[in-house]
């Protein structure tokens, strides 16, 4: 038996649909039928298109409140409803703690947790009473998970973003239904950015237990799935799309031979922190 997303008839938004993992989400939900609005605060650079349709492009500063409130009854009332918003637009510059001041820093958190925060206020008055129900999905990132130097402010407005979907998900329910991606490292056209040449991009897929960047569209069809009536019962939950995540450090680290899958079976665990 075949698994069918067909989102014909819906209407998505995706925040900083224009480029990168924003541009994959928008032309997986056009391949599966749906009507998309794009927006940012500058448009593409190509128009965003999939299977013979094209995204449309909304300008829209998620730093501006009033201009975000304003945004989704204009899209219901050109569209006719509202079904699911994605909030993806974010990021961050390298940028260790001490570098710069708090208010800078203060910036990449209203970027990342307030701004998705402001958007979903003002969808949910159109999501809520939309024939089908509702959907909203965070874009989270491991950065979020663990300690990460340099995106210190990133990581704690994406381990924000995931709590605050999770209260949502129980505020909002059952109108709309509220989840999160939590995205490893994925190549985009800003790879070489973040990763350096070819070979820096292949050597730190190389760190994932899949051995490779996610590609934006393989993002797209999670979020895909999640705004489908597959994902009816899947509400404030976190879906990992990571590769596997990350090999931890002490396994390369230490000198000790780990047991193997094929270790006899009376190495075993007692319990008591020993392996006899």
């Amino acid at each position: 038996m075949s698994l069918t997303l067909d989102l014909t008839g819906r209407v998505a938004v995706v925040t900083g649909g224009t480029r990168g993992v924003g541009a994959g989400i928008a032309r997986a939900f056009l391949q599966a039928g749906a009507e998309v609005v794009v927006c940012a605060r500058r448009p593409p650079d190509t128009p965003v298109t999939a299977a013979g349709r094209t995204a449309r492009f909304c300008p829209l500063d998620l730093r501006d409140p009033a201009a975000v409130r304003a945004f989704f009854p204009r899209v219901a009332a050109a569209y006719g409803r509202l079904d699911c918003l994605v909030n993806n637009a974010g990021g961050t510059p390298y940028r260790l703690l001490g570098q710069t001041a708090a208010e800078r820093h203060a910036r990449v958190v209203e970027l990342n947790l307030l701004a998705p925060l402001t958007a979903s206020l003002a969808a949910y008055e159109v999501l809520r009473d939309g024939p089908a129900g509702g959907s909203v999905i965070m874009i989270g990132s491991v950065s979020g998970t663990r300690p990460s130097p340099g995106t210190a402010a990133y990581g704690a407005a994406k381990a924000g973003l995931e709590q605050l979907a999770r209260s949502m998900a129980v505020e909002w329910a059952p109108a709309v239904r509220v989840n999160t991606l939590v995205l490893g490292m994925v190549r985009t056209e800003l790879a070489a950015v973040h990763y350096g040449d070819a070979a820096g991009v292949a050597a730190v897929g190389a760190t994932v237990p899949l051995g490779r960047l996610a590609e934006p569209a393989e993002i797209g069809d999670a979020c895909v799935f999640l705004a489908s009536d597959r994902a009816a019962y899947v509400t404030g939950a976190s879906l990992l799309v990571h590769g596997g995540g990350e090999r931890p450090a002490f396994l390369d680290a230490a000198t000790v031979n780990h047991p193997t899958p094929e270790a006899p079976e009376e190495i075993r665990h007692d319990g008591t922190g020993e392996l006899r």
